[in-house]
């Protein structure tokens, strides 16, 4: 009994303070907060849709198939159109695209899928799926950060007392800190106007990913490499996080209406 007590502090102890697993993504609190937005502004047109395709279920249980499938090695070319890096102050396609793809090009190629007539079902629901959670992971500023750090996973700072990296920070740590359910987070931001939904829905995609690259671009600024961030931090920063959230199930709901019209 000592030794496998001895055996588990010993595990404890050389455990990382951080995993990988979740690196390139709002955590999963995040993205089901934007799925159940979404699914509160679908028009009838799109729930029965939504509703069929995904065997009743709904867009904040879709919402993290996309991180899921990650472990599998089978998946692992999706990995890079979870986001998309360009040097800031310009346009996406000044430079060089990735040929293996960016979150740009599959938020396109979802919606190609879903709108053509004689994609089957099965592939209708995988990309369904994808697209649920890409539209929430363009929202996130920093999947539109740097290539040289990652987006941010590169840049080193404590939460707390725990080490972690800047994306980390923005994916979940600020939200799980919150201590609110995704259904109880998705109704305390979700009380806009008409008018406000309305604004929120203009632009297109490209317009969406220039906005979160500018909101990046303050992320990268809001913080020090090494920098310890508590309770002012997120005082001062929650507010965009929430923001992102919402903005990203607005759009979500308004991208899956014109696909299902």
């Amino acid at each position: 009994m000592r030794t496998y007590l001895f055996l588990v502090i010993i595990l404890l102890l050389v455990m990382p303070s951080e995993t990988t697993a979740n690196e390139f993504f709002w955590g999963s609190t995040g993205h089901r907060t934007t799925g159940h937005i979404a699914q509160k502004h679908l028009s009838r047109k799109a729930r029965k849709a939504v509703k069929r395709l995904l065997k009743g279920g709904n867009l904040a249980s879709a919402s993290t198939f996309a991180d899921e499938i990650k472990s599998d090695d089978a998946y692992r070319k999706y990995s890079p159109w979870h986001y998309v890096n360009f040097n800031f102050g310009t346009k996406y396609g000044d430079q060089p695209l990735n040929p293996a793809g960016d979150i740009i090009m599959a938020i396109r190629k979802c919606k190609a899928v879903l709108q053509d007539p004689n994609s089957s079902d099965t592939d209708k629901v995988f990309y369904l799926k994808l697209l649920v959670h890409f539209i929430g992971d363009l929202h996130q500023p920093l999947h539109c950060g740097k290539a040289e750090d990652k987006g941010g996973n590169d840049f080193q700072v404590r939460w707390f007392d725990q080490g972690t990296n800047l994306h980390k920070v923005w994916d979940s740590k600020m939200i799980d800190s919150y201590g609110m359910s995704y259904t109880e987070l998705a109704e305390s931001i979700d009380v806009l106007s008409k008018k406000e939904r309305k604004a929120i829905q203009e632009g297109s995609v490209l317009d969406w990913a220039y906005e979160s690259q500018a909101l990046a671009d303050k992320v990268y600024k809001s913080a020090k490499v090494g920098e310890k961030l508590r309770y002012d931090y997120s005082y001062k920063n929650l507010g965009t996080v929430k923001q992102q959230l919402l903005k990203g199930g607005i759009r979500l709901a308004m991208v899956l209406n014109e696909i299902f019209k």
